[in-house]
Protein backbone atom coordinates (compact mmCIF):
# COMPACT_ATOMS: atom_id res chain seq x y z
CA UNK A 1 0.00 0.00 0.00
CA UNK A 2 1.19 3.58 -0.91
CA UNK A 3 2.41 5.76 2.17
CA UNK A 4 1.30 8.83 0.54
CA UNK A 5 -1.88 10.03 1.96
CA UNK A 6 -4.79 10.26 -0.79
CA UNK A 7 -7.86 12.36 0.61
CA UNK A 8 -10.72 11.89 -1.27
CA UNK A 9 -13.33 14.14 -0.38
CA UNK A 10 -16.29 12.74 -2.05
CA UNK A 11 -16.78 10.02 0.16
CA UNK A 12 -18.96 7.26 -1.49
CA UNK A 13 -18.98 9.04 -5.11
CA UNK A 14 -17.30 7.00 -8.32
CA UNK A 15 -14.70 8.86 -9.66
CA UNK A 16 -14.22 9.39 -13.45
CA UNK A 17 -10.18 9.89 -14.16
CA UNK A 18 -8.76 11.00 -17.55
CA UNK A 19 -5.88 9.70 -18.07
CA UNK A 20 -2.90 11.08 -20.19
CA UNK A 21 -0.82 7.82 -20.47
CA UNK A 22 0.41 4.85 -17.87
CA UNK A 23 4.01 6.40 -17.03
CA UNK A 24 1.66 9.76 -15.64
CA UNK A 25 -1.12 7.75 -14.14
CA UNK A 26 0.17 4.71 -12.58
CA UNK A 27 1.01 6.23 -9.02
CA UNK A 28 -2.28 7.63 -8.84
CA UNK A 29 -3.75 4.42 -10.42
CA UNK A 30 -2.33 2.71 -7.63
CA UNK A 31 -3.46 5.10 -4.91
CA UNK A 32 -6.75 5.41 -5.76
CA UNK A 33 -6.89 0.97 -5.46
CA UNK A 34 -4.90 0.84 -2.54
CA UNK A 35 -7.93 3.46 -0.77
CA UNK A 36 -10.65 1.45 -2.51
CA UNK A 37 -11.87 4.23 -4.60
CA UNK A 38 -14.33 3.41 -6.77
CA UNK A 39 -12.98 4.57 -10.42
CA UNK A 40 -13.49 4.48 -13.61
CA UNK A 41 -10.13 5.80 -16.04
CA UNK A 42 -10.88 7.30 -19.43
CA UNK A 43 -8.43 7.50 -21.98
CA UNK A 44 -9.84 9.87 -24.33
CA UNK A 45 -6.38 11.12 -26.46
CA UNK A 46 -7.05 12.27 -29.76
CA UNK A 47 -3.83 14.11 -29.50
CA UNK A 48 -1.93 11.53 -29.47
CA UNK A 49 0.50 10.99 -33.02
CA UNK A 50 1.11 8.58 -34.67
CA UNK A 51 -1.70 6.39 -34.38
CA UNK A 52 0.96 3.73 -33.19
CA UNK A 53 2.20 5.83 -30.14
CA UNK A 54 -1.81 6.48 -29.15
CA UNK A 55 -2.09 2.32 -29.47
CA UNK A 56 0.83 2.13 -27.19
CA UNK A 57 0.21 4.66 -24.81
CA UNK A 58 -3.56 3.34 -24.54
CA UNK A 59 -2.28 -0.78 -24.28
CA UNK A 60 -0.08 0.09 -21.79
CA UNK A 61 -2.81 2.33 -19.28
CA UNK A 62 -5.29 -0.45 -20.07
CA UNK A 63 -2.51 -3.22 -19.03
CA UNK A 64 -1.88 -0.99 -15.21
CA UNK A 65 -5.62 -0.66 -14.41
CA UNK A 66 -5.95 -4.34 -15.35
CA UNK A 67 -3.38 -4.75 -12.71
CA UNK A 68 -4.91 -2.41 -10.25
CA UNK A 69 -8.78 -3.64 -10.32
CA UNK A 70 -9.65 -0.38 -11.97
CA UNK A 71 -12.27 -0.33 -14.93
CA UNK A 72 -10.77 1.43 -17.93
CA UNK A 73 -13.02 3.48 -21.08
CA UNK A 74 -11.45 4.17 -24.12
CA UNK A 75 -13.23 6.43 -26.03
CA UNK A 76 -12.94 6.72 -29.74
CA UNK A 77 -9.78 7.87 -31.25
CA UNK A 78 -10.67 10.98 -33.47
CA UNK A 79 -7.10 12.78 -34.37
CA UNK A 80 -9.11 14.35 -37.48
CA UNK A 81 -11.54 16.46 -35.15
CA UNK A 82 -8.06 17.24 -32.38
CA UNK A 83 -6.06 18.97 -35.72
CA UNK A 84 -8.88 20.97 -36.66
CA UNK A 85 -9.26 22.03 -33.07
CA UNK A 86 -5.81 23.20 -32.82
CA UNK A 87 -5.64 24.81 -36.39
CA UNK A 88 -3.79 27.69 -36.88
CA UNK A 89 -1.89 26.89 -32.94
CA UNK A 90 1.12 24.45 -34.50
CA UNK A 91 3.45 26.77 -33.50
CA UNK A 92 2.54 27.58 -29.87
CA UNK A 93 4.82 26.59 -27.54
CA UNK A 94 4.27 23.87 -25.34
CA UNK A 95 1.85 24.83 -22.19
CA UNK A 96 0.80 27.57 -24.31
CA UNK A 97 -2.75 28.15 -26.29
CA UNK A 98 -2.43 24.92 -27.51
CA UNK A 99 -2.04 22.79 -24.83
CA UNK A 100 -5.27 25.11 -22.86
CA UNK A 101 -7.50 24.37 -25.82
CA UNK A 102 -6.37 20.68 -25.98
CA UNK A 103 -6.96 20.17 -22.52
CA UNK A 104 -10.19 21.87 -22.25
CA UNK A 105 -11.34 19.68 -25.35
CA UNK A 106 -10.58 16.74 -23.57
CA UNK A 107 -11.90 17.69 -20.08
CA UNK A 108 -15.21 18.81 -21.84
CA UNK A 109 -15.52 15.48 -23.34
CA UNK A 110 -14.67 13.80 -19.81
CA UNK A 111 -17.54 15.92 -18.06
CA UNK A 112 -19.92 14.70 -21.14
CA UNK A 113 -18.89 11.20 -20.56
CA UNK A 114 -19.42 11.85 -17.11
CA UNK A 115 -22.77 12.88 -17.09
CA UNK A 116 -24.15 10.55 -19.85
CA UNK A 117 -22.91 7.90 -17.13
CA UNK A 118 -24.11 8.71 -13.95
CA UNK A 119 -20.15 10.35 -12.24
CA UNK A 120 -20.51 13.16 -10.21
CA UNK A 121 -17.00 13.66 -9.75
CA UNK A 122 -13.76 13.90 -12.60
CA UNK A 123 -10.36 14.40 -12.15
CA UNK A 124 -7.19 14.20 -14.37
CA UNK A 125 -3.74 13.04 -14.73
CA UNK A 126 -2.60 15.63 -17.10
CA UNK A 127 -1.31 17.52 -14.25
CA UNK A 128 1.30 15.11 -13.38
CA UNK A 129 2.72 15.34 -16.97
CA UNK A 130 6.44 17.06 -16.44
CA UNK A 131 5.42 18.28 -19.67
CA UNK A 132 2.39 20.80 -18.86
CA UNK A 133 1.32 23.18 -16.25
CA UNK A 134 -0.20 22.66 -13.21
CA UNK A 135 -1.87 25.85 -13.08
CA UNK A 136 -3.18 25.95 -16.29
CA UNK A 137 -4.73 22.37 -15.99
CA UNK A 138 -6.32 24.09 -13.11
CA UNK A 139 -7.71 26.71 -14.41
CA UNK A 140 -9.38 24.76 -17.37
CA UNK A 141 -10.96 22.54 -14.36
CA UNK A 142 -12.56 25.15 -12.70
CA UNK A 143 -13.90 26.43 -15.92
CA UNK A 144 -15.46 22.68 -16.33
CA UNK A 145 -16.87 22.97 -12.64
CA UNK A 146 -18.38 26.55 -13.82
CA UNK A 147 -19.99 24.94 -16.85
CA UNK A 148 -20.57 21.34 -15.66
CA UNK A 149 -22.26 22.84 -11.93
CA UNK A 150 -23.70 19.60 -11.14
CA UNK A 151 -20.39 17.91 -11.48
CA UNK A 152 -17.17 18.24 -9.05
CA UNK A 153 -13.69 17.89 -10.25
CA UNK A 154 -10.90 16.53 -7.44
CA UNK A 155 -7.92 18.97 -7.62
CA UNK A 156 -5.09 16.06 -7.46
CA UNK A 157 -1.29 17.73 -7.23
CA UNK A 158 0.33 14.43 -8.44
CA UNK A 159 3.98 16.66 -8.08
CA UNK A 160 4.02 16.72 -4.11
CA UNK A 161 4.78 14.40 -0.96
CA UNK A 162 6.75 11.60 -2.60
CA UNK A 163 4.19 11.12 -5.58
CA UNK A 164 6.81 11.83 -7.74
CA UNK A 165 9.41 9.63 -6.69
CA UNK A 166 6.44 6.74 -5.87
CA UNK A 167 5.76 7.37 -9.54
CA UNK A 168 9.52 6.54 -11.09
CA UNK A 169 9.32 3.45 -9.15
CA UNK A 170 6.42 2.25 -10.30
CA UNK A 171 7.38 3.07 -14.15
CA UNK A 172 10.06 0.85 -13.15
CA UNK A 173 8.76 -1.75 -11.62
CA UNK A 174 5.88 -2.27 -14.42
CA UNK A 175 8.76 -1.46 -17.54
CA UNK A 176 6.42 1.52 -19.17
CA UNK A 177 7.58 3.17 -21.59
CA UNK A 178 8.00 6.69 -21.32
CA UNK A 179 8.05 8.89 -23.85
CA UNK A 180 9.77 12.00 -24.58
CA UNK A 181 7.01 14.27 -25.58
CA UNK A 182 3.39 14.44 -24.33
CA UNK A 183 1.52 12.88 -27.53
CA UNK A 184 1.15 15.82 -29.31
CA UNK A 185 3.00 15.93 -32.64
CA UNK A 186 3.30 19.71 -32.75
CA UNK A 187 4.84 19.60 -29.21
CA UNK A 188 7.64 16.94 -30.67
CA UNK A 189 8.25 19.13 -33.71
CA UNK A 190 8.67 22.56 -31.81
CA UNK A 191 11.13 20.75 -28.99
CA UNK A 192 14.62 22.05 -28.97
Amino acid sequence: MSNIPLNYPFKDEKLLLLSCCAPCSVEIIKRLADNKIDTTVLFYNPNIHPKLEYIHRKNQNKEICEKYGIDFIDLDYNPKDWFKLVEGLEKEPEKGARCAKCFDYRLVRTAEYALENGFNVISSTLAASRWKDLKQVEGLASEIENRYPTLKYWYLDLRKKGAQAERLDLVKENNLYEQNYCGCIYSKLNQK
